[in-house]
């Protein structure tokens, strides 16, 4: 993975760890990269990321697809949607700072709402688009 992926998901985990609305949500900052065995429902989780050449002519540039997961076991839909929600506030168009790039934009493109197999979880995920190029 590149420089800037791993710069871009380090901005993303500190943004949405300093997002006061949704540590609130979540009880707490339960945000990771790796989820802890026994994590406490609600959380999120950093997922999938996908990096593209965005180059144009002698320009680079990178294009990110990147997946966050959030679960819950409240109730019905209710809770993952909202902080569904809660991750489009806190990303959509955020200025993050990347060491060594440029984030030209972070934008959300679609979210996913589903009940697992178990029957009691809902997994949220949601999938935000960035491109970055070299500082």
């Amino acid at each position: 993975m590149s420089s800037a992926a791993a710069s871009l998901r380090t901005a993303i985990h500190g943004a949405l760890s300093a997002d006061g609305a949704l540590v609130a949500l979540l009880g707490g900052a339960k945000i990771y990269d790796e989820v802890p065995r026994a994590a406490d429902f609600p959380y999120v989780a950093l997922g999938e990321a996908r990096v593209n050449d965005y180059s144009a002519g002698d320009e680079p540039g990178e294009e990110h697809l990147m997946t966050l997961h959030a679960y819950s076991q409240q109730g019905g839909h209710r809770e993952a949607h909202v902080i569904a929600g809660a991750l489009l506030q806190a990303l959509d168009d955020a200025p993050l700072s990347l060491d060594g790039h440029q984030l030209v934009n972070l934008r959300f493109s679609i979210a996913d709402i589903r009940r697992e197999a178990d029957g009691r979880t809902y997994h949220a995920l949601v999938r935000f688009r960035a491109v970055t190029e070299p500082s």
